[in-house]
């Protein structure tokens, strides 16, 4: 992503000057660049402890999406189970044989490498004002609240309930549109599985969240090479807001989960999307399901691209916990109620931290 963005304090030993902060992309590309500037050096502590965990035994589960179609009963159940396995377990999943073809995924990444190419006067037009703006492309996180930068340009655009896109490059709201429609027919699909695996009807999350008005945010993230990857970081540590987030890679790794106490490298698998579970899904299983740590780490030779998508209740919905899964013995509810709209605004208008903001709500 690139934009120009507020002005931010970048220190060099004891003096501070400040730098006009344009996009990492344009930073990267710079014929001199040999170190980052201090502004986007992060220290052992900050980036949290750096061992990573890389053994085949902790495997992240992989999710036959076909199976969910079977019109074998056994086989569904199968997959219904393997997904409550994978959202108690870990939190994040694999989904395989989901239906898009491999052409539509490649013609979604580059487009979003055009609108990453155009000039930073043309994505000037879309930096937005407000963390909630149906289109937002930046550098960092949020660059007025970071005491560090991130190496990170975005493009964040809301494409339901109402679909909303840059008008460049030419040709991108056609994809981007296919693209997200798609991927919220997938989103349908496993919420219902999710619903299934709690013991509710396959229909009820998505009516209690009124996810025919449901929040989707499509975010494009760009991490170009940095020539001192052990200094900086991709994003910190954190959780995603909403119920689901749908990840499709461009085949260059990166992210990484927290699992077991440690940082396990999430190895790209061709053709497939990585999901995660939200906040939302966490409050509203009351625990059961729980949201999970993750975190972006950048290297020096390749351009990684991102692309989550953000499946959220409609922005009106009140999210509590499903009064069938209260547990009395757990104290009962373990969340305060709050409106999924005042929560993304609170968790977008501060700085990134963990899971700082579900603690928040925390009873």
């Amino acid at each position: 992503m690139a934009t120009v963005c507020p002005v931010a304090p970048l220190h060099h030993g004891d003096n501070t000057s400040r730098l006009k902060i344009t996009s990492v992309k344009t930073l990267a590309e710079s014929s001199n660049l040999t170190s980052i500037p201090s502004g986007y050096t992060f220290s052992a502590s900050t980036s949290d402890d750096q061992a990573v965990h890389s053994g085949h035994d902790d495997s992240i589960p992989v999710i036959d999406f076909s199976l969910f179609s079977s019109s074998n009963p056994d086989r569904r159940s199968k997959v219904v189970s393997d997904l409550a396995k994978a959202c108690r377990d870990w939190g994040f999943f694999m989904v395989i044989n989901h239906g898009m073809p491999e052409s539509q995924m490649k013609a979604t990444v580059d487009a979003f490498t055009r609108f990453f190419d155009l000039t930073e006067e043309d994505k000037r037009e879309f930096q937005g004002k407000h963390v909630l703006d149906p289109i937002r492309c930046g550098t960092s996180f949020n660059p007025s609240v970071d005491k560090v930068l991130f190496w990170r340009d975005f493009l964040k655009v809301k494409v339901h309930p109402e679909f909303h896109c840059p008008t460049k490059p030419e040709g991108l709201r056609e994809v981007l549109a296919e693209y997200s429609g798609v991927v919220r027919r997938l989103a349908r699909e496993l919420l219902s599985g999710i619903s299934e695996s709690l013991g509710l009807e396959p229909g009820y999350i998505h009516e209690a969240m009124d996810m025919d008005s449901s929040l989707q945010i499509l975010t494009a993230n760009l991490y170009p090479p940095c020539p001192q990857p052990e200094l900086a970081l991709g994003m910190p540590p954190h959780s995603d807001h909403g119920l689901l987030t749908i990840l499709m890679q461009n085949g260059i790794g990166g992210l990484q989960v927290r699992h077991g106490g440690k940082w396990v490298n999430v190895d790209p698998i061709p053709k497939a999307f990585l999901v995660n579970t939200g906040d939302h899904l966490e409050i509203m299983t009351n625990g059961k399901y729980k949201s999970v740590l993750h975190r972006a780490v950048v290297n020096n030779k390749a351009t990684r691209m991102s692309m989550p998508q953000s499946i959220g209740p409609s922005p009106n919905t009140v999210v509590t916990p499903v009064e069938q899964l209260v547990d009395g013995e757990n104290n009962g509810a373990m969340y305060i109620a709050m409106k999924y709209k005042d929560y993304l605004e609170l968790q977008q208008s501060n700085a990134l931290d963990g899971k700082s903001c579900l603690d928040w709500v925390k009873i």
